[in-house]
């Protein structure tokens, strides 16, 4: 696991500002460094070894015939099969390394390449002599990949890197608050436009797509679809499937040359995963909140199997104590209160002298596991009724103000691509336009950013429809940004074998019937872990990664925390300063429960504060 920066203009003097950009992620790649100068071009790349520990796996890295640089984030976890090809077509390789795989297998492959790799990864190579680049993501967008195109000397220029950070390093780089983010962000919770970030300027290569840049001219293409496609098996073949696929990746994921660990919490998937890697250590976080602590469930089946476990437990001190520096490495805004206790998960790993770690994201969204996925008793009642009642019902509801039922109405008799917008609806759009002022009030709209996504996957069935939008939006911009930053701020490796491109293919044939079955969610998933984990850990249900804001925002000490916030000068740049003060008040004194919106609110400030006003290192 590693970090990269590039840009390609025709400067001079390019060492110092690619020094400077690979210190700012140097988190990411403490091990080594190296860098890459030509007349066009800049490379530099800091590195996690992980596998062959020598300076043989040292990047930049160079084709035979040194006319192609290479700088790669992630694993490629089928490059001995790749290798053995490539050797048997006479190329001679000097490592052991994935990386050096895919240099060769570019010289052969060219573009085509992407479509051999089962991995996790985002790469770019230079190819000094057409002076051109090529670079990928990996299928979900498990590694980060940010560029930023400008003008130098009156030539169309590009900067690349793993984290947005080190652009702050280039002095061609204008920093500026996006304001077409913040109204998206407000709903969300997360920067939830694929391609654009809060930056202006910046954008993110998106998953399952690679890009080639010359003559000032960048290009993208998609190269990988999700493709969900019931092939009606039965569900004893669909199990055997599974569990085979499982055994598969998890083999793969934990190829490495250094102690490798497992996240475990008390749900089924990361216990799944714990059961089949059978590993020396899992790891665990909880809160002193006793109905907030899932630790005890991890360390009972950490005894079951007989693996040591390592538990820590966290507070609001140091959660809120450390939310500058959380945002600081999360790039952008993201307000899902379960990346505090990431961060200090990963650092519990690491503090244990673990250098990857296997966790369990991705199974819910394959195999349905989100209890938003079905129908609650409410939405099933309605469903009964007639549709010329029902949906003419939900369209007055719209239009009305809030009552009790009106949310349960408004799902039941409106199409899904009207309802759901993934995990989170923090604020409702016009709650956000409201406490917005105006500069910020234009942006796309929530249902343009979804339609965009349910228009691939129209005639589908609703949970399918629901699936895929969180892959495409909720998994990418919220689930895995989070895994990778939390992880790669305390220099530590993750993986995750549920987002495994082969196990996506078996995930995409199972019919929805056998993931969502009496309200059970990822019953078919839970039937194939039935034969590993013991009943209690199949059966229970998803809990996520709970977090007692709605506690802390009720304490003097942490209200006056979000109070100092709320009323910084600053604040009216963006918000109505009284609007934003009444939601903590009203929660404070226990009107309303503001939690998720305070919060949000409040990390955007943390996170503007950290990048735009302190000295940010």
């Amino acid at each position: 696991m590693c970090g990269f920066i590039g840009f390609f203009d025709t400067r001079e003097k390019k060492e110092v500002i690619v020094e400077r950009m690979m210190d700012r992620v140097v988190h990411r790649g403490p091990d080594m460094g190296g860098k890459y100068i030509d007349a066009h071009c800049g490379l530099g790349f800091r590195r996690l070894s992980i596998l062959d520990l020598s300076e043989a796996g040292a990047q930049p890295l160079y084709s035979e015939d040194g006319n192609k640089i290479l700088v790669f984030n992630g694993e490629i976890y089928n490059y001995t099969e790749i290798r053995e090809d490539l050797m048997a077509k006479g190329y001679k390789f000097k490592s052991n390394t994935d990386s050096e795989v895919l240099i060769h297998g570019y010289d052969e492959y060219g573009e085509a390449l992407v479509n051999k790799l089962r991995g996790m990864f985002a790469f770019c190579i230079w190819d000094k002599v057409e002076q051109k680049a090529f670079g990928a993501r990996d299928n979900f967008g498990i590694k980060p990949f940010y560029f930023y195109e400008y003008e130098y000397d009156g030539q169309q220029s590009l900067m690349i890197a793993s984290e947005i950070k080190a652009f702050l390093d280039h002095p061609s780089f204008n920093k500026e608050v996006n304001k077409k983010a913040l109204k998206p962000y407000l709903t969300f919770q997360y920067s939830a436009q694929p391609d654009e970030t809060f930056f202006k300027g910046v954008k993110r290569l998106k998953p399952g797509h690679y890009f080639t840049y010359q003559n000032g001219e960048m290009k993208i293409q998609k190269y990988w679809e999700v493709n969900f496609n019931d092939q009606h098996k039965t569900l004893e073949e669909n199990i055997a499937d599974i569990r085979a696929v499982i055994d598969d990746s998890v083999k793969m994921h934990k190829q490495s040359d250094v102690p490798v660990g497992s996240f475990l919490s008390g749900g089924v998937d990361s216990s799944y995963i714990t059961e089949r890697l059978m590993p020396d250590k899992t790891f665990s976080i909880g809160f002193a909140e006793d109905t907030f602590d899932e630790t005890t469930h991890a360390e009972d089946l950490s005894n079951i199997l007989n693996i040591e476990n390592i538990k820590r437990t966290i507070d609001a001190d140091d959660c809120l104590g450390m939310l500058p520096t959380i945002q600081y490495h999360m790039d952008e805004p993201q307000s899902n209160p379960s990346t505090m206790p990431l961060y200090f998960l990963s650092k519990l790993v690491k503090d244990n002298d673990v250098t990857v770690v296997l966790s369990g994201e991705g199974a819910d969204e394959i195999f349905g596991g989100y209890e938003w996925y079905g129908l609650d008793e409410g939405q099933k009642k309605l469903k009964k009724l007639p549709s010329f009642i029902l949906k003419p019902a939900a369209s007055l509801a719209k239009h009305l103000p809030n009552f009790r039922g009106k949310t349960t109405l408004l799902r039941a008799g409106r199409p899904v691509e009207e309802t759901f917008i993934g995990q989170a609806l923090v604020f409702e759009e016009d709650e956000a336009k409201d406490i917005l002022n105006s500069d910020y009030q234009q942006s796309r709209s929530v249902k343009d950013i979804t339609d965009k996504v349910y228009s691939l996957v129209q005639g589908k069935d609703d949970v399918t429809k629901k699936q895929f939008l969180d892959i495409k939006l909720f998994m990418a911009g919220d689930i895995l940004q989070k895994a990778d930053k939390m992880s790669m701020a305390h220099s530590l490796e993750l993986r995750v074998p549920f987002l495994d491109k082969e196990v996506m293919k078996v995930g995409e044939q199972i019919g929805s019937e056998q993931k969502i079955t009496n309200g059970t969610t990822k019953y078919v998933l839970r039937k194939a872990a039935e034969k590993s984990l013991p009943e209690e850990w199949f059966k229970r249900k998803k809990k996520g990664f709970p977090v007692p804001i709605k506690l802390w925002f009720q304490e003097e000490k942490y209200y006056q925390f979000v109070k100092e916030y709320f009323q910084a000068d600053y604040v009216d740049q963006f918000f109505d300063r009284e609007k934003i003060n009444q939601l903590l008040d009203d929660h404070y004194q226990g009107v309303v429960n503001n939690a998720r919106k305070i919060y949000t609110v409040l990390v955007f400030l943390v996170w503007y504060k950290r990048y735009f006003i302190d000295e940010v290192a």
